[in-house]
């Protein structure tokens, strides 16, 4: 199975209590990208300028990620962000924001990417979001990302992207503010109302929900002893949620809630460095161990023996 994912690649300046890089890879669509590799082939569709190394191409192409969906702009600058974090991670400042080449983005499907299995379409304007549903494959299944800009600015192109989505990725506060809810049960359930099948509602350092028609599950954040830079955490889990289940290729509900562990783990390797440092050098190995470790941090057996 391949996954297509349209979104943004980024240069991005980040300083953090723990250091500071400048012009670093970044980007929704580059850390989903490399998380979602690890367990299936990944098709990136983005722009970027003259500015973007060559060395930032080798990285994601030594990840197998098929970069002929990638434009570059002659004469254009790459999307660019700087931003600073508190010693609170939760807690950033943005300090700058070009978007550059990415203002004028029109997403192009390969042709011969239109009949993609799966689909994600990263946290970009709902009008892009429907012009790519409209070139891809019937089908495929689609995961989509928002943001309460979009939630407030575009809510009724938003409310046509979601009648197409079959996952949907929000946090806690961008599911309150597109429902209407203050409840995150009630607020999941009028979402899935809307035409999304499963709702991932992400917690940061609390881990997340999964919401769907059938049952619900909640899997916990892996704890980290230092948080070097939280920059595309969210990105990083839904690459290793859905990564997973294009791996699979069967999203029953057992492998939804595997997906939901494979994108705290995938998220947890992101924080460990500046930009995608310590996510583009995993293995496997490091995948599985650190799987195991969380699923026994949250193991328990009933009164009569049964594993829970």
């Amino acid at each position: 199975m391949s996954i297509v994912v349209v979104g943004s690649v980024a240069l991005d300046t980040i300083e953090t209590p723990r250091g500071r890089v400048e012009r670093a890879l970044g980007g929704s669509a580059v850390y989903f990208s490399l998380a979602a590799s690890y367990f299936t082939r990944v098709r990136l569709v983005g722009v970027v300028g003259d500015d973007f190394e060559d060395s930032h191409r080798a990285e994601l192409s030594r990840h197998g990620i098929d970069l002929a969906g990638l434009e570059t702009v002659s004469g254009g600058r790459t999307f660019f962000w700087e931003g600073r974090y508190h010693e609170d991670p939760n807690i950033r400042d943005t300090l700058v924001t070009e978007l550059n080449v990415f203002e004028t983005f029109q997403p192009r499907i390969p042709d011969d990417w239109r009949e993609t299995e799966w689909l994600f379409l990263g946290n970009i304007d709902p009008d892009l979001q429907l012009l790519v549903l409209e070139a891809a494959g019937k089908k495929a299944t689609v995961a989509c990302d928002t943001m309460n800009y979009w939630i407030e600015g575009k809510p009724d192109r938003l409310r046509d992207v979601l009648e197409h989505v079959d996952i949907l990725f929000v946090n806690d506060e961008e599911a309150r503010q597109l429902s209407g809810e203050t409840n995150l049960r009630l607020a999941a359930r009028a979402i899935l109302g809307m035409g999304p099948t499963a709702v991932v509602v992400k917690k940061g350092e609390h881990g997340a929900f999964l919401f769907t028609g059938t049952f619900d599950c909640f899997a916990p954040a892996y704890l980290l002893h230092d948080v070097v830079d939280p920059t595309g955490a969210g990105d990083s889990f839904a690459g290793g949620f859905l990564g997973y289940l294009a791996g699979v290729d069967r999203p029953d509900d057992e492998n939804l809630r595997r997906a939901m562990y494979h994108g705290a783990v995938t998220a947890s390797f992101a924080c460990e460095s500046f930009s995608v440092e310590r996510l583009g050098g995993l293995t496997s190995a490091l995948i599985d161990g650190r799987f195991d470790e969380l699923a026994e941090m949250v193991r328990v057996s009933s009164p009569e023996g049964r594993e829970k």
